[in-house]
C-alpha cells in the first residue's frame, strides 16, 4: 500500500498488479479533481462516504450528477469526467492499470500532467 498526497487530499493505492489497481480517494470539502479523460485507462467509482458532483460525457456535452453513498459510475476510456466534493468524500476507485494515462483538460492547481 501507498499513500500519494493531493492537492484536493489524497489516494491509497491498496492493490496494484498487471491487470488492475484498486485505490480509495479521500477529497476534501470544496476541492476537485482535474477535468480529465483517459486514452485506455478504464475505471468505475463507488462513492463509500460524502458526497460529491460528478461531472461526464463527451465532446462538448458535459452532464453533473450528485453522487452519494452506495452510487457508482463506470468510465470507459475518453470519457472526459471530474469529481468535485460537496463535503468530505471517500471514494473506491477499480481500474486498468494504466496510472500515468491521465489528460488534463483544466486543472483548479495549475497541473498539466
Amino acid at each position: 500500500m501507498r499513500k500519494v498526497e493531493k492537492p484536493w487530499g489524497h489516494e491509497i493505492i491498496w492493490a496494484e498488479t498487471a491487470a488492475y489497481v484498486g485505490k480509495i480517494l479521500f477529497i476534501r470539502k470544496g476541492q476537485k479533481l482535474s477535468l480529465q479523460y483517459h486514452n485506455v485507462k478504464e475505471e468505475t467509482i463507488y462513492v463509500d462516504s460524502g458526497s460529491m458532483i460528478f461531472t461526464a460525457g463527451e465532446g462538448d456535452r458535459l452532464i453533473e450528477k450528485k453522487l452519494g453513498p452506495g452510487e457508482s459510475h463506470h468510465i470507459p476510456p475518453l470519457m472526459k469526467h471530474r469529481m468535485e466534493a460537496i463535503e468530505d468524500c471517500t471514494v473506491f476507485e477499480v481500474s486498468t492499470p494504466h496510472l500515468d494515462d491521465v489528460v488534463r483538460l483544466e486543472d483548479a492547481y495549475g497541473r498539466v500532467r
